[in-house]
């Protein structure tokens, strides 16, 4: 099977992108904190990845008008898409888990919710729906700061009013935060009815609605697979996203672009991620690309890599390293030596000239 296997960096010069709430037992009930994690008594900024997931699905919604979202219902506390992936694209690639409440109080207020009556319906057995579930194709990290971060209290105060002013803070950082992401090729596109938590994603119903639109099915793998051209625009507009990307907590008073201002992606066999250490912090904990690294896993997975390496590069942003890095591709003893076609521009044009490389018919193999 092969896998889109990618890295980003988020430049934050001044951010609080993921927020944790108000902080208890501090002075004023209404200061904010960034989340974070430690080690080795640093500080690190982090965005969930949870957080990353809806700034992507938004902008997606935002920026494509072909994007298909699934409609949303909340039963209570729990809240869950339509659950169809051959019509819902998200429900396709995000992967989704339905499985409503089957006490009688809750199967009567779904019967007599309108709202609920649009859903597609799900199998029904012993009077009770039956849920279905789907791994997510699309994997992600959580973005964490490629070095440690100082964490800066900024005091404020609303004071449009008369009277005294209202006193408030809030923390934010300056960081470059990393983010990895990986894209299951085959299982995109490709519905499993197998009974298993995580495969069952078509039921009775949605098996009935993949043979009307006869979609292919395979057999041996108990599965449907929609046709190669909308596999191949579903998994397009997925990555088109990502070079759009939009989101952030705080963007009215730390105006961030979360874009990547630098990313490197590739088709690779298996889903380990082979960019995972090649951007860390140097002696003064400023990102770098650690060519050695690079260079190793470009030659130890020469093997595994099907496409070219893409690499997206804003120019402004550390370019003393991205000249390091274009000096070393052009190095017999460095990365030049390695046999893998490393391609470098910006990154929406990266994403784009992946997603042109994907669309081509010799390519086709990839989503096998």
């Amino acid at each position: 099977m092969s896998f889109i296997t990618g890295l980003l960096l988020v430049d934050a010069p001044a951010s609080a992108l993921n927020n944790k709430g108000n902080i208890p037992d501090e002075l004023y009930d209404n200061k904010v904190a960034v989340k974070t994690i430690s080690s080795g008594g640093k500080v690190f900024p982090y965005v969930s990845a949870q957080a990353f997931r809806y700034w992507h699905r938004t902008t997606l919604e935002k920026m494509d008008s072909e994007w298909k979202a699934a409609p949303i219902y909340r039963e209570g506390k729990v809240a869950y898409t339509d659950a169809n992936p051959i019509e819902w694209w998200d429900d396709d690639l995000f992967g989704y888990m339905r499985a409503p409440k089957n006490d009688a109080k809750a199967q009567k207020a779904r019967q007599e919710d309108p709202e609920y009556q649009e859903l597609t319906p799900l199998d029904v057995k012993d009077k009770k729906e039956q849920g279905i579930t789907r791994v997510s194709p699309f994997r992600v990290s959580t973005l964490v700061s490629v070095a440690p971060a100082r964490i800066v209290e900024d005091w404020e105060s609303m004071s449009r009013m008369e009277g005294d002013a209202v006193p408030y803070s809030s923390q934010f950082y300056r960081a470059t935060l990393k983010g990895l992401f990986s894209l299951d090729l085959y299982a995109s596109g490709t519905f499993s009815y197998r009974n298993k938590t995580g495969y069952r994603n078509l039921d009775d119903v949605r098996i009935e609605s993949a043979q009307a639109q006869d979609l292919e099915h395979l057999e041996d793998e108990k599965s449907y697979r929609l046709p190669y051209e909308a596999r191949v625009q579903r998994i397009s507009t997925l990555l088109d996203g990502l070079a759009h990307l939009e989101g952030g907590a705080k963007q009215s008073l730390h105006y961030t672009d979360v874009s990547p201002a630098l990313t490197i992606l590739a088709v690779t066999k298996g889903g380990n991620h082979i960019f995972g250490h090649v951007i860390g912090p140097n002696r003064r904990d400023e990102p770098e690309l650690k060519i050695d690294a690079l260079a190793e896993a470009l030659t130890v997975f020469k093997d595994d890599i099907l496409s070219d390496i893409y690499v997206g590069w804003t120019k402004g942003y550390l370019d003393e390293e991205r000249a390091k890095f274009e000096e070393a591709l052009n190095d017999p003893s460095s990365l030049a030596n390695c046999e893998a076609n490393v391609r470098v521009t910006h990154p929406r044009d990266a994403f784009k000239a992946f997603v042109e490389d994907l669309q081509k018919q010799e390519n086709a193999n990839w989503l096998d």
